[in-house]
């Protein structure tokens, strides 16, 4: 990010081989993580809504510790084989990378080499990583939406959905755009396309997550409300100030 963000405000936009391999490597290794920590939520909200009255047994701080190293182990144990692949390829020429960051296509065709070994890797690894962790938070929401649907009131449905709307949301954005960046069997082609929906999913999605989740949250809204309250009495208390002068 830091690397990319100099690129954007400076006229060289530079970047070394080694730099640029590991902006890759940590780019997807975080993005791996994501996928794997959505699906970890998903359960999460499986238990809440269907199991609550175990959830603080089954939730417990052990379990989500582990989860938590699993999705990273898990993540880098999905990118481990394609990263393999793509390091040692020849890269000859020429040296202009037609993306705004080291991304997985833009980076292949720039190899003078066979590269279908190493976009049937990456091929193989998006689509074990994303539908894979996609089918998973498919099921758990298959049993919420069962099990919501037979609470009687409409205000426990109301509230049992209201739970997993940010999660839905992030969901639809990360793996919408993702998906149709990366399961792909051929990568070698980069258009305006790609990079607008890498917009969506590098900058945008992330920036949304504070006010998706947040803004859910009652003590956010409260604390959000005093301070909108606050700056309001103390510009009406400027303006009477200046009046009286």
């Amino acid at each position: 990010m830091p690397k990319m963000l100099a690129n954007t405000f400076s006229l060289t936009k530079a970047i070394s081989f080694v730099g640029c391999l590991t902006q890759s490597f940590f780019y997807f290794l975080l993005g791996s993580t994501e996928f794997f920590i959505l699906a970890v939520m998903s359960f999460d909200r499986y238990i809440a809504i269907c199991n609550p009255l175990r959830y603080a047994i089954i939730m417990n701080k052990q379990t989500c510790i582990s989860l938590l190293l699993g999705s990273y182990i898990g993540a880098f144990l999905s990118i481990l084989v394609s990263s393999i692949l793509t390091a040692p390829l020849p890269f000859c020429g020429p040296n202009v990378i037609n993306h705004f960051f080291c991304d997985s296509a833009p980076v292949l065709k720039l190899v003078c080499a066979d590269i279908s070994v190493a976009e049937l890797a990456d091929f193989v690894s998006s689509v074990l990583l994303l539908l894979g962790s996609l089918l998973l938070t498919g099921v758990s929401y298959t049993y919420i939406i069962i099990t919501i649907f037979r609470i009687p009131s409409v205000q426990g449905r109301h509230k049992a959905f209201s739970t997993c709307v940010s999660h839905i949301t992030v969901v639809t954005l990360y793996y919408g755009s993702s998906i149709f960046i990366y399961v792909r069997p051929q990568k070698g082609n980069v258009t305006d396309v790609n990079k607008f929906a890498t917009v969506l999913n590098t900058i945008v999605t992330p920036m949304l997550n504070p006010f998706i989740y947040s803004l859910r949250n009652e003590k956010v809204k409260d604390s959000l409300r005093d301070g909108v309250n606050k700056y309001v009495i103390t510009l009406t208390n400027l303006r009477s100030l200046k009046s009286k002068k």
